[in-house]
């Protein structure tokens, strides 16, 4: 079993990989494959709604960077998404990431756990992680959680490393998600599957 966990920030080895590190970590522990994906600091264009992903798997821009989440995506069986937190909402590159990966990729997301994580300097998280877990819950991935909100907080990776609570925070949060990936693993073998969703009913009462 493999989780991939995206670091939503520029920098490579800031807040957010500090507090992804830790959840990594802890998965490893519990016999948990894991890979820390970078969306970098190049320019990632948002979702216009052409609809020319349909169908595809694959987004019909291709800026190196959603298409290759979308593959990694496929391979996992988890996901942990890390996010900086920007005048109280998740970076505007992760966010237009995440927007074409779930309408291109999102077949390869169903009921696979998923878990959100913030770092902030302060404030502002808990609204950065409202933003991310709404991604899940329209995919029907279900939200590992830990014993408090998972955010750690500081303003450089020293600081993280002395936010002995934000740390233990994404250390349950690992555990957790290793639990449950373990339970639906034992499922599956016992011939428990994922339930299929009702479709076809779209209420539009505005033409």
């Amino acid at each position: 079993m493999k989780v991939l966990l995206i670091n939503g920030s520029p920098r490579v080895k800031g807040c957010t990989f500090t507090a992804l590190s830790e959840v990594a970590k802890t998965l490893e522990e519990c016999g948990i494959e894991t890979e820390i994906a970078q969306i970098g600091n190049k320019a990632i264009r948002g979702c216009i709604g052409c609809g020319g992903c349909a169908g595809k798997g694959h987004c019909v821009f291709d800026d190196d960077v959603t298409n290759e989440m979308i593959a990694k995506i496929k391979e996992a069986d988890g996901v942990v998404i890390g996010s900086p937190v920007y005048y109280s909402s998740p970076n505007g590159n992760l966010i237009s990431m995440l927007d074409r990966l779930f309408y291109a990729g999102g077949d390869f997301l169903v009921h696979k756990p998923a878990a959100a994580v913030a770092s902030a300097r302060r404030a502002g998280t808990s609204a950065t992680l409202d933003d991310l877990q709404k991604y899940f819950t329209i995919k029907q991935m279900p939200i590992v959680s830990s014993t408090y909100w998972n955010m750690v907080h500081g303003s450089c990776p020293e600081d993280v490393l002395k936010d002995e609570e934000g740390l233990q925070t994404m250390r349950n949060l690992g555990r957790n998600m290793a639990w449950l990936l373990k339970c639906i693993e034992n499922g599956k073998n016992n011939d428990i599957l994922p339930p299929e969703a009702e479709t076809g009913s779209k209420t539009n009462f505005i033409r």
